[in-house]
């Protein structure tokens, strides 16, 4: 196992923290620890197609919730962290145009959120915020410098340098899904060829699947009965349901994935030399008995000759990475 400086710990202070993760659809929020402990949740719907305001008052009104579980205001409210979908600009904590919250355009979420409760707020995307939640609290705890991904619907990325998140020049840093491994590969939905995204995802997944059955007519598949034998209907579930089941088919599919993912981390060793890296998101369990593998194919896709030193780890925070994140955006000085 590599070894490394351990993170400072981050001191207890009076108060509590506030993480907020805001979706398309809604608002998650919860009260946290100084170790990470997420205490209280609330969830609100999102309003994302209506105006700012009402994009505002969804998020206010999470907040709201947690605080009136205090009771009597018996603790202070110390800072605020959001984890928004971007294009955003961590800087000045201001929501540019993200396509799944039209509501907001060039929207200073962090300013009026400030407003409102008169306390610090940090604003920044999920890849990021979960990435310091786990070098703080998490399954990156212990670690300077850390890489982590999300798997799920998309591939999220966050970088961890020296404790600190990496933003990059303009703050777009860390936008490892769509680094393509094949430029003449299927098009990404972000217009680039070849994205991890567009191999490994959980939808990407499935449509391998469905691919590979309609390529193979009369072929028998767990994949196929669990979808009722229609092939359209296959998902992402669905291909790891079956591969616990023992069926070759899932299996093929889910080696190919970790051949893929295998290339795209090697890339990623070779350009940051973690630590550490870290998988999470809806994908990574059903992934995680094929982690070892990964780690023994890795020498073949990477010059660092010390490579296979890095520990490949899941992450400990899964549906609640986003408030995590929010929180430990929120509890750095």
């Amino acid at each position: 196992m590599t070894t490394s400086t351990p993170m400072t710990k981050v001191a207890a202070r009076a108060g509590f923290l506030i993480g907020v993760d805001v979706g398309g659809t809604k608002v998650a929020a919860g009260v946290v620890d100084d170790v990470g402990g997420i205490q209280t949740q609330s969830r609100k719907p999102m309003v994302a197609s209506g105006v700012a305001s009402a994009g505002l008052a969804a998020v206010t009104a999470a907040i709201d919730a947690l605080i009136a579980m205090d009771g009597n205001g018996k603790n202070t409210l110390r800072g605020i962290g959001i984890c928004a979908p971007g294009p955003l600009d961590p800087a000045s904590g201001v929501v540019i145009n993200p396509p799944n919250l039209p509501c907001w355009r060039n929207f200073p979420l962090a300013a009026e959120v400030a407003k409102i409760y008169n306390v610090p707020v940090r604003v920044d995307n999920d890849g990021n915020a979960a990435a310091l939640a786990e070098t703080l609290w998490g399954a990156g705890r212990g670690y300077k410098n850390v890489f982590y991904t999300c798997i799920g619907t998309g591939i999220g990325t966050g970088i961890v340098l020296d404790g600190r998140i990496y933003h990059g020049r303009t703050g777009a840093a860390a936008e490892g899904g769509h680094c393509s491994i094949d430029y003449r590969g299927p098009r990404c939905a972000c217009g680039k060829p070849g994205c991890i995204e567009v191999y490994a995802s959980g939808p990407s997944i499935a449509r391998r699947a469905r691919a590979r059955l309609s390529a193979e007519p009369g072929s028998k598949s767990a994949m196929l009965d669990l979808a009722g034998g229609t092939i359209e209907a296959i998902t992402t579930a669905m291909v790891g349901q079956a591969y616990a089941a023992g069926d070759i088919a899932a299996r093929e599919i889910l080696e190919e994935t970790v051949g893929l993912l295998t290339l795209w981390l090697g890339n990623i060793v070779d350009l940051l030399d973690p630590d550490v890296l870290i998988i999470g998101g809806g994908v990574a369990a059903m992934l995680e008995p094929f982690f070892g593998e990964i780690r023994d194919r890795l020498p073949s896709c990477s010059v660092n000759p010390r490579c296979n030193e890095i520990p490949l780890v899941p992450a400990c925070y899964g549906e609640d990475a986003g408030i995590a994140g929010g929180a430990a955006l929120s509890s750095l000085p």
